[in-house]
């Protein structure tokens, strides 16, 4: 086993840029909002990109090397994070995600969990998480009346922020950003607002989902130092813990025998070395880690987030 890479899977968007360009030299034509890196999704299922399973598609690791790879966490052959970047030349749309029990019931899908970490920001970025206290009644009215902007929490944002956006929270990534987000494996997302876009809006289904008492949960920093690198817990949340490290040389682990592990370097770049080898880690790559690769270290200069 190795740290495997996939194929990035872009998406033009009405708001998306071209902002990847400033560390990724395989862009396509367009205005990119999306690369989605670690994928198995019906709208986007991954393509090994390096080794011996090079050419193989996310599913047919799942149907081969199932335990090896993501240890037991494959339920029902269904992989359970998308880990993706988003670039917002503009506005996302409010929107809001259902959880688990909605999606499955009006969608056959998982809900949608989702953290998010700041990439790159422009100056004056914000983001939009949560309303600013309105109760369901008033913002359905401001819906009707297209006065949605006047009911939303904004928060200015710099890099190296981060946020949990759990399911039935209203949010939109405003411009200017690149963001890292790890999130369920789902792709359900219903529009409340979109800014005089011709694109369909899911206003009932909103409704149906908003939890107007969830609050902006901002992830903490509290790192533990060591030698060569410092290290924190970013989030634990019921669907996936990420941690951060900032790597000044060398940071040393081992896989965990019943989990898939998924790092993504967001500054800097190094080296990956295993017993099989080694393999190359810049900003913006998002590499799996196999359950029963072993002992590793990553080195360089870097920030990593590890998922799992």
């Amino acid at each position: 086993m190795y740290p495997i890479k996939f194929e990035n899977l872009y998406y033009d968007k009405v708001w998306g840029g071209r902002d990847f360009e400033s560390f990724r030299d395989n862009l396509p034509e367009g205005n990119i909002g999306e690369t989605w890196d670690v994928a198995c999704h019906p709208n986007g299922t991954g393509i090994v990109a390096n080794g011996r399973f090079k050419g193989m598609t996310f599913n047919e690791l799942i149907q081969n090397y199932n335990e090896e790879i993501f240890g037991k966490t494959i339920k029902d052959g269904e992989f359970p994070l998308l880990v993706k970047l988003i670039n917002s030349n503009e506005n996302l749309s409010v929107q809001v995600h259902p959880n688990d029990e909605y999606a499955r019931r009006v969608e056959n899908s998982y809900g949608k969990t989702e953290a998010w970490y700041i990439v790159d920001a422009k100056e004056g970025a914000e983001l939009i998480v949560g309303t600013n206290g309105c109760t369901k009644d008033q913002f359905e009215e401001a819906i009707k009346n297209n006065d949605v902007e006047n009911c939303l929490n904004r928060i200015k944002v710099k890099k190296g922020d981060a946020f949990l956006i759990n399911s039935g929270l209203v949010h939109a990534i405003c411009s200017g950003l690149v963001i890292a987000e790890i999130q369920q494996n789902s792709d359900i997302t219903y529009r409340v607002y979109d800014y005089g876009r011709p694109r369909e809006i899911h206003v009932e289904k909103s409704l149906d989902v908003i939890d107007f008492d969830l609050k902006p949960e901002r992830l903490v920093e509290n790192y533990e130092e060591f030698e060569g690198y410092k290290y924190t817990n970013l989030c634990k949340s019921e669907y996936f813990t990420i941690d951060k490290c900032i790597i000044d040389s060398e940071y040393k682990a081992s896989s965990k025998e019943d989990t898939f592990t998924i790092i993504t370097c967001v500054e800097g770049n190094g080296v990956i070395n295993h017993k099989n080898g080694s393999e190359a880690i810049n900003k913006g790559d998002s590499l799996l880690i196999p359950a029963t690769l072993g002992e590793y270290e990553i080195k360089g200069q870097l920030e990593v987030l590890i998922s799992y």
